[in-house]
């Protein structure tokens, strides 16, 4: 046997092994660290006034959504250098910033602390929950890509149809199908990244995050609903 290339083989093939398994841990140390700006934009954005936003929620929600897709074009554009870190924070306090409205209406709320830690919590729970399986399984969960992307297109035209028609039934409904496919969405980026299919700990960071969030947002939506004391 050829030692030189069975020695080659080994090597390469633990580095084909190490690289997904260093971009996770990257991606995790990244995640990690967005959650600060997240917190000191949810802590100003409790302090805004956000009542021209209620006024035009329509408007408030396209320039919003405006926003984010300019950050995630330059982040996806400086994606292999430092510059796509410092965008990546910036669109996480950003983020933070628009817990503002929700974390008002929760906090407002007799038990809304609880609330707002059993969301948090709940979040945490399915994250790695999820996250565990993608991992320990290496199952990959690619097959879901179109199915979801379907369905997050569905469920934003529903969101901005709301907005108007402003049905309390239908908000809850949508947010229990956007639970739904965040978590879909969750299995699907991990395991992009146990696999090999994302490469970049940037642009992992900022799909898990935005997994993350969304399901925070609206778990919260549902437990106030449900749970809320307004006495």
């Amino acid at each position: 046997m050829n030692t030189r290339f069975d020695n080659a083989v080994r090597v390469d093939g633990a580095i084909a092994v190490d690289q997904p398994n260093r971009v996770l841990r990257n991606t995790y140390m990244m995640l990690g660290l967005t959650m600060i700006p997240t917190v000191i934009g949810a802590v100003f954005g409790m302090s805004l006034n956000f009542t021209l936003a209620a006024e035009h929620p329509f408007m408030f929600a396209i320039g919003m959504m405006a926003v984010m897709m300019g950050l995630f074009f330059a982040i996806n554009a400086n994606r292999d250098s430092g510059l796509g870190v410092v965008l990546l924070l910036v669109l996480t306090g950003f983020m933070g910033v628009m817990l503002g409205p929700i974390l008002q209406t929760a906090l407002n709320l007799r038990n809304g602390a609880e609330i707002v830690g059993l969301a948090a919590g709940g979040t945490g729970a399915i994250f790695l929950t999820l996250a565990g399986i993608a991992t320990t399984t290496k199952k990959d969960f690619s097959f879901l890509g179109k199915f979801l992307m379907v369905g997050i297109v569905l469920l934003i035209l529903a969101s901005l149809a709301n907005i108007f028609f402003q049905i309390p039934a239908l908000a809850l409904t949508l947010s229990a199908v956007a639970i739904l496919l965040f978590s879909g969405f969750l299995l699907y980026d991990v395991s992009r990244v146990v696999n090999g299919g994302e490469t970049n700990y940037v642009m992992a960071t900022l799909a898990i995050y935005l997994d993350i969030y969304n399901i925070f947002v609206n778990l919260l939506q549902l437990l106030m609903a449900f749970m809320g004391d307004r006495d």
